[in-house]
């Protein structure tokens, strides 16, 4: 008896260190590095980490379809594991649609929406593109020979490209628009002088744009960006704002107190002092969103998606 309860009380002593342990997490961004999903999580690792409220925390980036592929092995592989977390956002709610994707977001476990940011319009430093009016007429010209780099098809940087198309009067089918896994990609082509403009989160070319190798001729946000060196597009006579939101996602499988936990986890990172420094950095808009509230904005989201991707013919 004695031997059981001194073996009891030693189990005890050393299980009471493990309680007060930082949870590990793996989180999947599901394109390539380089890209605002890449961003989004590693800026998550620092955060997690630097605040102390994770131990260890690991990127693996799985590109492809808009973030479905990676979508569809995380909502396997993650089934049950609350240490599993994966990017997402307005970006992959255009590609389960456009991609015919068997594998939706109701595969997963939404946590919350982190952040929003606009989408830029940027062209290399000696483009003859000099104002967002020099790149309408040139559209109005012939829509073909302006080239769109961006993100994957039917993603926030498609669907920007449309609707500007849209409400400048040509028509978004014929928007000239190619898809790139990663903003590393994009962001090549770009200087490389292979597309007319680029067009992504101001994130995704805020260095090179630093450094005067690209220029933003708009920016789809209400009003001026502090970290943005450019006008808005209805400054430049295009009546259209557009926000990227990105969210964080868990498994499916998960109990409502694992879920709970790492919702906490998230919350606590969001209001971290790290976080808020790179999001004033990076020109992000904190859009902290959880539990029910979220998951019915994301429906709202889908549903505003599915009709957007009609309108501009994306989605039949």
């Amino acid at each position: 008896m004695k031997h059981f309860v001194a073996a009891s009380i030693l189990a005890g002593a050393l299980a009471l260190p493990t309680l007060g342990l930082a949870a590990d997490y793996t989180i999947m961004a599901p394109a390539a590095p380089g890209g605002g999903w890449d961003q989004t999580a590693r800026s998550m690792q620092e955060a997690l980490t630097g605040a102390g409220i994770s131990g260890n925390v690991q990127v693996v980036n799985v590109p492809g379809a808009g973030g479905t592929i990676g979508l569809a092995q995380f909502a396997q592989e993650a089934n049950g594991d609350p240490s599993r977390l994966i990017v997402g956002g307005y970006v992959m709610v255009g590609a389960i649609l456009t991609n015919n994707s068997p594998v939706g977001l109701d595969a997963i476990t939404p946590i919350a929406r982190l952040t929003g940011e606009y989408e830029v319009i940027v062209v290399p430093a000696a483009s003859d593109l000099q104002t967002l009016a020099d790149l309408t007429a040139k559209l109005k010209a012939d829509p073909g020979s302006v080239s769109w780099a961006g993100g994957s098809a039917g993603g926030t940087d498609h669907i920007t490209a449309g609707l500007y198309a849209k409400t400048v009067g040509v028509d978004p089918k014929a928007v000239n628009y190619i898809a790139f896994s990663g903003g590393g990609e994009a962001l090549a082509a770009v200087l490389g002088n292979q597309v007319t403009v680029g067009i992504s989160g101001y994130g995704e070319f805020q260095a090179q744009v630093e450094a005067g190798a690209l220029r933003v001729l708009g920016i789809s946000a209400p009003e001026r960006i502090a970290v943005v060196d450019g006008p808005t597009f209805k400054e430049g006579g295009v009546d259209l704002v557009v926000q990227n939101w990105r969210m964080v996602g868990a498994g499916p499988g998960l109990s409502d107190e694992q879920v709970a936990a790492i919702t906490a986890d998230i919350e606590k990172m969001v209001n971290s002092a790290q976080w808020q420094a790179t999001l004033e950095t990076k020109g992000w808009i904190n859009t902290w969103l959880a539990g029910d509230a979220f998951k019915t904005q994301l429906a709202t989201e889908i549903e505003n998606t599915t009709a957007i991707l009609k309108d501009i013919g994306l989605v039949q």
